[in-house]
């Protein structure tokens, strides 16, 4: 199991290893309009644990830029360990 947890509400959540960050984030709060990696709207700050998640998308390779402490949520997975964000 991997851990994903809110740095904005200290809410932590159980996932299955290479689970999407989708549903987990969109019931913590944070907006999702395209789901498809073009708008934007779910960008998360990853506070710590970036090497716990999947590789940089294509989508947010070209939206994001240089590759830093943000991710698109609709875009990235949870392969394991523990990942703290901000949104």
């Amino acid at each position: 199991m991997a851990k994903l947890i809110f740095e904005n509400t200290g809410e932590e959540k159980e996932l299955p290893e290479d689970s999407p960050l989708h549903q987990f984030c969109e019931e913590a709060g944070v907006p999702f309009a395209c789901t498809e990696g073009v708008c934007g709207t779910c960008v998360i700050e990853v506070v710590e644990g970036m090497d716990n998640l999947s590789d940089f998308t294509q989508e947010e390779k070209d939206f994001l830029g240089d590759q830093d402490r943000e991710r698109l949520a609709c875009q990235c997975k949870l392969k394991g360990g523990c990942v703290r964000i901000k949104y």
